[in-house]
Parts: C-alpha cells; sequence; structure tokens
C-alpha cells in the first residue's frame, strides 16, 4: 500500500515537472518567433541569391554565415552582426588560401582551424565567436572542393553577411520589448531592497541587513542585461525605417539607465553602511520612514515607462525626500551613525533625480546645505 503511494506520488510530481517544461518551452518558442522568422527569410534570401544569381551549386557557407551573424543572441545591434559576419568570413576565406594552396588533409585542416581561431580571438573576446568562426573555417577545409572555382564559399560567406546585415534593418527584432522589460526588471528589484531595508530597520535587534546586502550585490548583472538590451534596441533603431521612431523613446530610457546604475551603486554603499550600523540590535523608524518615501517614487519611475506624464511625480517625491536630507534635522539629538547613513542617501536621491530630467546641479541644488 505504501509502495502504491509513493509511486503516485512520483508519478504526479513527475508529470507536473513535464507540464511546467512543456509551459515554458512553449513561452520561449512563443517568444522567438520574430527571431525564428528573421533567420528562416535570411537563409532562404542568401541561398537564393547565391544559387540563381551568382550560379553557386552548394552556397552551404551562404546559408550558415546567416544563421551565425544573426543567432538568438539578445545582443542583435548591427554592429555586432556585421563583426560576426566579418569574422567568420574571414575564417572560411582564410580556409580557402590554405586550401588552394597546401591543398587538402589533415595537417591543412589543423592549419586552417589554428588560424581562424588566433583571427577569432584577435577581433573578439567572446569564446563562442571564435567557435562559430573556426566551426565555418573547419566546414571548408573538410568539404570537396567547390565546383564553381576558388573562393566561392568566401563570397557566400559575404552574401551571408551582407542579407543578415540588411534583415537587421528591414525586418527587424524588437528590441524595445526587451529593453523596457529589463528596466523594469531592475527598477522593481531596487524597490525589493528599499522595502527590506526598511522592514529590517524597523525590526531593530532582529534585523538581518545582510541578507538584504547580497540581493543588493546580485543587481550587477541585471543592470549590464539591461544595458545590453537598450543598446541592441538604439542600433537596430537607428538603421530601421521601421524602428527609427522609436528612437526618441530609446534614448530616454538611455538616459534613465545612467541614472539608475548609479543609484543602484549608492544603494549598495547605503546597504553596506547599514549592515554594519544595525549591529547594535536598535530600531531606526525616522531611517526607515525616509526609505519608505523612497520606495514610493522608485515604483512611481517603474510606471513611468510605460506612461511619461508620470515622470514629473517621481520628481516630486525625490524632491520631498531630498529637503529632509539633512543629518542636523533629522537627528539633532543622535551621533554620527544616523548622520552617516543620511550623507551617504544623499548622492542616491541625487542620481534618481537626474533620471527624471534635472542637471546634476539642479538635483544637487535640491538637497539642503550641509
Amino acid at each position: 500500500m505504501a509502495g502504491s503511494i509513493v509511486r503516485i506520488a512520483d508519478t504526479r510530481a513527475t508529470t507536473q515537472r513535464l507540464r511546467a517544461f512543456a509551459r515554458v518551452g512553449a513561452a520561449r518558442s512563443a517568444g522567438s518567433a520574430l527571431p525564428i522568422i528573421q533567420l528562416v527569410v535570411a537563409v532562404v534570401v542568401s541561398y537564393a541569391i547565391a544559387y540563381y544569381l551568382f550560379g553557386h551549386l552548394t552556397p552551404v557557407t551562404a546559408a550558415t554565415v546567416t544563421l551565425s551573424s544573426l543567432g538568438f543572441v539578445r545582443d542583435a545591434r548591427p554592429l555586432r552582426v556585421l563583426e560576426t559576419a566579418i569574422g567568420v568570413t574571414l575564417g572560411i576565406t582564410l580556409s580557402e588560401v590554405i586550401l588552394l594552396t597546401c591543398g587538402q588533409g589533415v595537417w591543412q585542416l589543423a592549419l586552417s582551424v589554428g588560424f581562424t581561431l588566433f583571427a577569432a580571438r584577435f577581433f573578439s573576446a567572446a569564446p563562442g565567436f571564435a567557435i562559430v568562426a573556426a566551426s565555418q573555417s573547419a566546414l571548408v577545409a573538410i568539404l570537396p572542393m567547390a565546383a564553381s572555382g576558388p573562393f566561392t564559399r568566401t563570397v557566400d560567406g559575404v552574401i551571408g553577411g551582407v542579407i543578415a546585415l540588411l534583415l537587421t534593418a528591414l525586418l527587424p527584432r524588437d528590441a524595445r520589448r526587451d529593453a523596457h522589460a529589463d528596466a523594469r526588471r531592475v527598477l522593481r528589484t531596487f524597490s525589493r531592497i528599499l522595502e527590506r531595508l526598511v522592514v529590517e530597520l524597523r525590526r531593530g535587534d532582529a534585523s538581518d541587513v545582510g541578507s538584504v546586502l547580497d540581493l543588493a550585490r546580485s543587481t550587477q548583472p541585471l543592470m549590464d542585461q539591461w544595458r545590453v538590451s537598450l543598446d541592441s534596441a538604439i542600433g537596430i533603431a537607428r538603421i530601421s525605417p521601421f524602428l527609427r521612431r522609436r528612437l526618441p523613446d530609446l534614448e530616454r530610457l538611455d538616459q534613465m539607465l545612467g541614472g539608475v546604475d548609479l543609484a543602484l551603486r549608492d544603494l549598495r554603499v547605503v546597504t553596506r553602511r547599514l549592515s554594519v550600523v544595525m549591529r547594535d540590535g536598535q530600531a531606526r523608524p525616522e531611517l526607515a520612514d525616509l526609505l519608505n518615501e523612497l520606495v514610493g517614487a522608485v515604483n512611481l519611475l517603474e510606471q513611468s515607462l510605460d506612461d511619461p506624464v508620470v515622470r514629473p511625480l517621481v520628481r516630486q517625491s525625490l524632491i520631498l525626500v531630498a529637503v529632509r536630507l539633512s543629518p542636523g534635522e533629522l537627528f539633532p539629538d543622535s551621533g554620527l551613525v544616523e548622520s552617516s547613513v543620511v550623507l551617504e542617501l544623499r548622492p542616491l536621491v541625487m542620481d534618481l533625480l537626474t533620471v527624471t530630467g534635472l542637471t546634476p546641479d539642479e538635483a544637487r541644488g535640491a538637497l539642503p546645505a550641509l
């Protein structure tokens, strides 16, 4: 009886895992629909041009270079596509030169792959890029000589790279959605760190600011991901006639990224300071109230991603916090401990104010004199 119950439980758990896997896989496939369409069109167009226009009978590299240049990576900047296409085509060319001068064989394969890897590492720091270029070089070295003549595959590689670049502009991936999603993820994490600090400051002797510090230290990868998706969106919008109208919005988002990045660095400094300050076990409700007001401002900042009209409200909320950041007024009877936290909150609020459109001097002017 017990064995049957265990088997039933295992079966249910396996079914749930399979369903979860299917849901995640379906969502991933659906989210990749546009890149898949772009890749299919690029491969077909590259092959058709090489085969019908240039008369190349087996334009393998035209298709493979196109796939390598575009790929599924988040960084779909035209410059990255161009760099990949050039690097991969260089590997193909080196392999063809060795094939024509030294013939075909095992040591020629080693020479082709070795040269290509050195060249790829020279052009790009990404390990995957070198492997893709070397794969193309090895393919040329192993396959029989093209019937269409020398450097046929180099021409095919150029065709594939050009088509990849053209389709980046004419059939672009809208990276704006990814950039907004990444921005929202960063701001929600920012807000969550502040909320947890508020809880710990009110808790006092049972506080655990160290765990909040761990969360604060984990924010840099989120910022890096946002920067990559935003740079990609801006790069595509600059060359795509269909997405150019979104460039002003993306440039505003880029300005926000700079300020939020600095503010997150400031937040890590504040959290480190509080991890030391709260070791005395005393609750600090005044600081908790102050940070709670910042939570509301950051939440409004997230709303402004979809509704820029909210941005003046963000500025107003931050100014109401900024004018209170005077250690002497907030803690007239306290020592240096609370005052040091207030002093470290000042650059954080100032950097958030620059996100709302103020210049650094204007944001600094909103703070009370020391």
